[in-house]
Order: structure tokens, then C-alpha cells, then sequence
């Protein structure tokens, strides 16, 4: 009992003195906010957005940023910054979802091949192996193809491609501490293998894990917009950052607004997120910091 609360308060105090290394670093900090901003547009697009994101007006088509419209309208007259605002929810839960399923699924697989090794460890990792070959965006274009459009396929997907990530990531982890004193006790005092897992190996492997998956979510945005760029993500009229720059390819010349917007709701998420994971890394890890 007294061991056991004594690593709870070690895990606290980590954790705190974490979150103060992270405030220093601004850039993490900027792309906090960031992304803060993000989510409450996502959670209240309805309140924030000053149309819907299927609201036509064949009055106003291909209209340039005005004061009715803030980010201009597309080919068919809907307002631009709506969908956007739209798109970030879609963004945000492509993202969240997909690194979810990487994160479950190969965690999972890195446990167990690094706490068993031995034949069970072989034939998991030249899985990972077989994957880790096909190149990244082939595989999500493959699957997303075979599963067919949509937002879950979506999620599935590219869900998929990261995978062999964390299997490997966790498996590396398991294998530098299933040799530690304290989990040899926990052997001695007759825990099952599923309890040394749960309740004292993956609690000392999260700090990669967190950065990973703050790393990986930028990831399947965008993989997730190529997709939808390519058609193989969510279908018109849901707005999807991707999506819509595919459909403004045929007024890059004449209307440049419809692209250069989506893909800097793009960028800003993805630079705002790799801040928020190098700040982690480095919060987690002073050593690495240069």
C-alpha cells in the first residue's frame, strides 16, 4: 500500500513539475492556444459560424472577402469562413479518433511482444515490419479505397497507417523497465501478467506515448486532408479542409482564396501541434533540450 502511494505521489510531483517546464517554453504555449481556440470553435460551430456550412447563395458565388463575408464565398455562394469553422470539428475528430486507434492498437502490441519477447515477439514485430514497408500514404490510400469514403472509414484508416508507431515506440519502453526491481516484486508477490502491465508498466511509458500522439494527430490531419483531397475522405457538402481545397483547384487562377484559406487552417493546426509535441518532449525530457 505504502509503495504503491508513494510512486502515486512520485507520478504527481513528475507531472507538475512538467506542466511548469512546458508554461516556459512559448511556442508550446502559442500552439496551446491555438489549438484551445480550435476545439471551442469545434464544440460551438453552430454559435460561432454566421452561416451554415451547406447555405447557398447563387447570388453571391465566388464572391472575394467582404464585410457580409469574411473569407469570401465559394462556387456556390456558401461562406467560406462557415465552412471552415465546420471543418475544424471534422479536422479535430479525424485527428483525436485516428491517433486513439493507433494508440489502443499498437500499444497493445508493443506491451505484449516487449513483456513476452520470445516467438510472440518475432512474428508481432515483422508485422510491424511488413507495414512499416508499404509507404505510409500508399497504405491509408489502400485502405480508405477498399473501406470506401466516409468519416469513419476515414478515421480507420488513417488510424492504421500509424500503428506500427506505437507498437514499436511502446515496445522499446516496455523492454528498458520489465527488468526493474519493482516489477520482479510485483512477479513475487504473484500479480498476473495483465495486472504488472496495466499497473506498473504502462503508467512508467506514457511520457513517450503522449508525445507521440500529440505528434501523430498532426499527422492524420493531414493524411486526413490528403484523402479527402484525393476523394477517398468525407464527401461534399460536410466541409473538410482537404476537401476543400480540392474542390477550389479549377479557380486557383481567378478566385486563389478558396485555396490559400483551407490550407492555412491547415498548416497553422499542424505547426501549432508539433509545438505543442516538441515542448512535451522537451517538458518530459530536459535532457534533450539544446
Amino acid at each position: 500500500m505504502s509503495s504503491s502511494k508513494s510512486n502515486s505521489m512520485k507520478n504527481n510531483t513528475m507531472w507538475r513539475y512538467t506542466f511548469i517546464r512546458l508554461r516556459r517554453n512559448y511556442l508550446a504555449m502559442i500552439g496551446l492556444a491555438v489549438l484551445l481556440v480550435l476545439i471551442f470553435m469545434a464544440i460551438f460551430a453552430e454559435q460561432i459560424a454566421p452561416y451554415g456550412y451547406a447555405d447557398q447563395d447563387y447570388m453571391m458565388i465566388r464572391k472575394p472577402p467582404s464585410a457580409e463575408h469574411f473569407l469570401g464565398t465559394d462556387e456556390f455562394g456558401r461562406d467560406v469562413f462557415s465552412r471552415l469553422i465546420y471543418g475544424s470539428r471534422i479536422s479535430l475528430q479525424v485527428g483525436l479518433i485516428a491517433v486513439s486507434i493507433s494508440l489502443i492498437a499498437g500499444g497493445a502490441i508493443g506491451a505484449i511482444a516487449g513483456y513476452f519477447g520470445g516467438r510472440i515477439d518475432n512474428i508481432l514485430m515483422r508485422i510491424m515490419d511488413v507495414q512499416l514497408a508499404i509507404p505510409t500514404i500508399l497504405l491509408a490510400i489502400v485502405i480508405s479505397s477498399a473501406l470506401g469514403p466516409g468519416l469513419f472509414n476515414l478515421m480507420v484508416a488513417v488510424g492504421i497507417t500509424s500503428i506500427p508507431r506505437f507498437a514499436r515506440l511502446m515496445r522499446a519502453s516496455v523492454l528498458s523497465i520489465k527488468g526493474m526491481e519493482y516489477i520482479e516484486a510485483a512477479r513475487a508477490m504473484g500479480a498476473s501478467h495483465f495486472r504488472i502491465i496495466m499497473m506498473y508498466i504502462l503508467p512508467n511509458c506514457m511520457a513517450p506515448l503522449i508525445v507521440q500522439s500529440t505528434l501523430s494527430v498532426a499527422n492524420a490531419i493531414l493524411f486526413a486532408a490528403t484523402l479527402s483531397f484525393l476523394g477517398l475522405g468525407i464527401q461534399p457538402p460536410y466541409p473538410e479542409w482537404g476537401g476543400m481545397l480540392s474542390t477550389a483547384r479549377p479557380y486557383l487562377r481567378n478566385s486563389a482564396y478558396l485555396s490559400i484559406f483551407p490550407g492555412l487552417a491547415i498548416m497553422i493546426t499542424i505547426v501549432a501541434l508539433n509545438c505543442i509535441g516538441d515542448g512535451l518532449r522537451d517538458a518530459l525530457d530536459p535532457k534533450q533540450k539544446r
